[in-house]
């Protein structure tokens, strides 16, 4: 079972929607997390001990968790997306995103998409 963390700045629209898309594939436990301290879930050590791969959704959330975490990420998979914040929830086209970015990774460590 591979455990993939999402996170992007507030955990409302993007790292939520790739948590229930990729939390529905078998093999895949799915969490997701914010890096601005007033996010729906902010993310902390837990989660990132937690996490075998961590997707960030832009270079910018990569330096806040590396700067704050820095010593918990050393020996984590972090992947950086660039998906911009200009997708609503469960956008359609974000789901398109999401899936042809990060599903590569997750079928490599063992994950199936659901049929």
């Amino acid at each position: 079972m591979v455990r993939a963390l999402f996170v992007c700045s507030q955990n409302r629209l993007r790292s939520p929607t790739a948590e229930d898309i990729f939390g529905k594939w078998q093999g895949v436990e799915a969490a997701s997390a914010g890096t601005d301290e007033k996010a729906g879930s902010p993310l902390d050590a837990e989660a990132i001990e937690w996490a075998e791969i961590i997707f960030v959704m832009e270079r910018a959330h990569r330096n806040r968790v590396t700067k704050r975490f820095g010593h918990q990420v050393r020996n984590k998979r972090l992947v950086v997306l660039d998906i911009p914040d200009e997708y609503e929830f469960m956008d359609p086209a974000l789901i398109r995103v999401l899936e042809r970015e990060v599903g590569p990774y997750l079928v490599r460590l063992g994950g199936t998409p659901p049929p």
